[in-house]
């Protein structure tokens, strides 16, 4: 089965990070969180990758095209041009980039790569880590025979919460998970049919194509109460860091 990742977005919200380099690049320890992303789909026995690429869609491709160099140990002999690696370290991932352009939606980066699916597929976004168990999604996903399934995630409130009774707070509690909502945590389960719901470029996959397969009946939910944390700004960025940094990382399963 092949993961598709969507890497496309600009990372406003992240620009003093993303000026150089597109977000999926953006480094938790020393590696990019789209290395990180796919170590947990390689975890679970997935390590056939569809990366849409869009702006500064270079970086992800110089940084694949020469990752055998980036992680090994090699000497380099300058006058006769050579390369002799000493030590050989690479994932065994098979990673097919695509440009997908620079202000394509999401739907449509997924639209443009509908000639590279065949059967069912997964798709993620680009920024998002979770411990979430891909192999009960996907079995989870075939006992229920829809087109699309999506991951649903409580993430904690970004506030602590008070109850009154008339004006005597009854209960004071710090952000927590209580009585969040559910919302799309990412990590797809698809089948090829999904592709006929997306009209074009202009379209994102969370408004028309989501919504036509709610209309339809084809989206069901698969409820993740574990980790999940997206990185959408310099203080979830740190957050990650200082949980991979400190051995806190729940998303690492390898």
């Amino acid at each position: 089965m092949k993961a598709v990742i969507l890497a496309g977005g600009f990372g406003t919200r992240l620009s003093e990070e993303t000026m150089n380099q597109p977000k999926p690049m953006i480094r938790i320890g020393e590696r990019p969180i789209i290395w990180h992303i796919m170590k947990i789909f390689e975890f679970h026995g997935i390590n056939e990758f569809i990366v849409c690429c869009g702006y500064k869609g270079y970086v992800l491709k110089e940084y694949f095209a020469n990752y055998y160099l980036h992680n090994s140990d090699f000497t380099i002999d300058l006058k006769s041009n050579t390369t002799e690696i000493l030590s050989k370290q690479a994932e065994d991932w098979r990673i097919t980039l695509v440009d997908t352009g620079i202000n394509t939606f999401t739907g449509g980066r997924l639209k443009r790569i509908q000639h590279l699916i065949e059967g069912t597929f997964m798709m993620t976004y680009g920024d998002g880590v979770s411990d979430v168990n891909l192999k009960d999604l996907v079995q989870f996903h075939k006992q229920h025979g829809r087109q699309a399934t999506v991951t649903a995630v409580q993430p904690p409130g970004r506030f602590g919460s008070i109850e009154f009774e008339e004006d005597r707070i009854s209960d004071f509690a710090e952000k927590t998970k209580k009585n969040a909502g559910w919302i799309n945590g990412g990590f797809f389960v698809l089948e090829p049919s999904v592709f006929g719901r997306i009209a074009g470029d202009k379209i994102a996959w969370e408004a028309e194509p989501l919504q036509s397969l709610v209309r339809d009946e084809e989206l069901v939910a698969y409820r993740h109460s574990g980790f999940w944390k997206p990185m959408d700004t310099m203080r979830d960025k740190a957050s990650l860091e200082e949980a991979w940094e400190t051995d806190n990382a729940a998303w690492k399963r390898w």
